[in-house]
């Protein structure tokens, strides 16, 4: 007798937020705290499999035992093992994670139309059944007039927007930002977190906005998304081989 087919919920399991500024390596001892309690929240749904998401020149996938290096921003820090190959974001937040390596990481070109974003989180989020990403982004460089990006009065309502979007788990909200925008307010994780919109899909979250500090003129943000259970994303058939009833 055949097989009979049942479907399976793919999800992405859980997300985390971080700022890929690589001073919280060194400095902003809060934040990086804070960091710490997303990526704990986050392994604590048990995920099959995490992967680390972020900006960077162009986007490209790169093995879980991948490394990278600060050197080039002036910090003699080496995060994973082997030849450095990844950028910035990603490096950060292998650093964040400690012994715990990931299963992969994911770069996204910073200016990466937001189709595109959306779908290379649909595919990480198929990749498995219960999914988690670390989402490496940091909000507009243009909040005050000492930033590195020239002060612009927008820049307040931008972060304004993801922040209530990271405390209220709104994956339609980043969705919607708008790629011309972001690049005027230097708003480097805009990609990172359209990814994250995409994985997220329909499904319902819980989200928790931890922190957020804007100490240098950019924002940075610390969150935490964790799966309602019940609810549904992506839906694939599998093959089962139950019994028949008799």
């Amino acid at each position: 007798m055949r097989p009979r087919p049942r479907t399976l919920a793919l999800v992405l399991a859980a997300a985390a937020v971080c700022p890929h500024t690589p001073l919280i390596v060194t400095a902003l001892p809060e934040l990086r705290a804070a960091c710490r309690t997303a990526i704990a929240g986050l392994l604590e749904t048990g995920p099959d499999a995490v992967v680390v998401v972020g900006g960077a020149a162009s986007t490209a996938a790169y093995d879980g035992d991948a490394a990278g290096t600060l050197r080039p921003w002036g910090l003699d820090v080496t995060a994973g093992r082997g030849e450095p190959v990844l950028p910035l974001s990603l490096t950060v937040g292998r650093r964040l994670l400690g012994e715990r390596a990931p299963d992969a990481f994911q770069s996204v070109a910073f200016d990466a139309a937001a189709e595109e974003c959306r779908t290379i989180g649909v595919k990480l989020a198929e990749a498995g059944e219960r999914m988690a990403l670390l989402v490496m982004a940091d909000g507009s460089a243009c909040l005050t007039p000492k930033a590195p990006g020239r002060h612009d009065p927008a820049a307040q309502a931008y972060d304004d927007l993801i922040a209530h979007a990271l405390a209220a788990a709104d994956a339609a909200a980043l969705a919607g930002l708008d790629p011309a925008e972001a690049d005027r307010l230097w708003a480097g994780g805009r990609a990172a977190l359209q990814v994250l919109a995409g994985a997220a899909g329909t499904g319902t979250y819980e989200g928790r906005l931890l922190m957020r500090a804007a100490p240098y003129g950019v924002g940075y943000f610390t969150g935490l998304w964790t799966w309602r259970l019940g609810t549904g994303t992506f839906i694939r058939s599998r093959a089962s081989t139950t019994s028949p009833s008799k």
